[in-house]
């Protein structure tokens, strides 16, 4: 293995920690005797273009240094590769790291744990999901948690994480049952009246918010969450539980294990990795072992 690392890096991470994050993690890397190259690219298809050269070339591991979307974007490059990857969480959400116990908003931290997980040849080998020609590593969210996200991203006012508390509240005052169309596995399809369905390769999204909480990343199945019809203080009592996982018990929430699950229903679009994906029908596999992560 080369002893050059490429490092992935999102400037604007965390509202600026991706940049700042990513010299005590080189600094870590460089100390363990690592030669580090620098990725940013002037916007995603750019640097996915670049990394995905560096992974060609054969760089020792790439660094994603960043939240779940930059980890989402590295995926794409090293998924099936063999090529290891590293995560310096630094984001909003770091709910990939959270999930496999990296440290969070500890650039140096994460740094160190990289350079001896190289030194030592130590990694996970992960699952991921995939929809058409895209990886995602956490869950794949649809229904109201990503007309939250549809609302929120049209929105121009408030700003930050104000815009999506309104997009919530409004979401909720339009809330109703979407009739899904599901598949899974080789079973006949299923009709089912749902709020949301949120197909889980990890356990977590939105920030620590355990919505397939008992999800394993190597176990070569989703676990799917359907939360069905209810009203607005039903769903009220129900999403704080959402945080501890505890969710799963209420009598609105049933939960399905598959590798293989079709996703279809008119105007619902899909989010994985809190990245918009497109609209349903979609269609999410589980492969297994398909990315090495650096632990």
């Amino acid at each position: 293995m080369t002893s050059e690392i490429t490092l992935f890096v999102n400037p604007v991470a965390g509202r600026g920690r991706g940049a700042r994050a990513a010299h005590p993690a080189a600094g870590a890397l460089r100390d363990a005797g690592y030669t580090v190259r620098t990725v940013v690219g002037v916007d995603a298809s750019d640097a996915l273009a670049r990394v995905g050269d560096a992974v060609a070339e054969g760089t020792g591991a790439l660094v994603a240094v960043g939240g779940d979307g930059m980890v989402s974007l590295a995926l794409q490059a090293v998924a099936g590769t063999g090529t290891p990857l590293g995560v310096v969480a630094v984001g909003t959400g770091n709910d990939f790291a959270r999930v496999n116990g990296l440290p969070i908003r500890d650039a140096a931290a994460a740094g160190r744990a990289i350079a001896a997980a190289l030194k030592e040849d130590r990694y996970r080998e992960l699952d991921l999901g995939r929809t058409g020609d895209r990886w995602f590593g956490t869950v794949l969210a649809s229904g109201f948690d990503s007309r939250v996200n549809d609302r929120g991203n049209r929105l121009r006012w408030p700003t930050g994480r104000f815009r999506y508390d309104l997009a919530m509240l409004l979401e909720l005052a339009a809330l109703r049952p979407i009739p899904y169309r599901v598949t899974f596995d080789d079973a006949p399809e299923q009709e089912i009246d749902a709020t949301l369905i949120a197909v889980g390769n990890g356990a977590s999204y939105g920030g620590g918010m355990r919505i397939c909480a008992d999800a394993s990343m190597d176990d070569g199945l989703f676990d799917v969450c359907v939360v069905g019809p209810c009203s607005r203080s039903t769903l009220l009592r129900v999403f704080p539980r959402v945080y501890r996982g505890t969710h799963s018990g209420h009598p609105v929430v049933t939960v399905h294990r598959a590798a293989r699950v079709r996703l279809a229903a008119d105007d619902v679009t899909g989010y994985a990795d809190g990245e918009r994906i497109g609209p349903l029908p979609l269609v999410a596999e589980t492969v297994p072992r398909a990315v090495r992560l650096l632990v």
